[in-house]
């Protein structure tokens, strides 16, 4: 696996025990149906939120949310819409973002 997908993953692990201690419910991670692909899907407050992880190895450059262009917001609109649809669920949904930077044996996280 590339060093820099190692990195993602680690940080969608991190995030999805981070979510765990705030009380979310998990569902999915990694869901894919096609080329339609969602991080984490989880739940809390009768919500379904649909969680896109970005992870860097530094911030010193750029934000790793800079990485969240208008066709990858429309991709998981896209994704959600199918999500929802195929498994019948009628609950408010919510868009969050995990952002997340190495700090040696761990990550600087920020939940938006």
């Amino acid at each position: 696996m590339a060093k820099h997908n190692d990195l993602g993953h680690k940080g969608e692990e991190f995030a999805v025990k981070y979510l765990k201690e705030k009380g979310y419910y998990i569902r999915e991670t990694n869901w894919r149906d096609g080329k339609l692909e969602l991080d984490i899907i989880a739940e809390t407050d009768n919500r379904l939120i649909i969680a896109e992880v970005k992870t860097r190895y530094s911030d010193y450059i750029s934000q790793p949310t800079d990485a969240i262009t208008n066709t990858k917001i429309r991709n998981i609109v896209k994704a959600t819409d199918h999500y929802i649809k195929m498994n019948n669920i009628d609950k408010e949904v919510r868009f969050d973002i995990i952002s997340l930077v190495k700090q040696q044996n761990s990550f600087k996280i920020e939940h938006i």
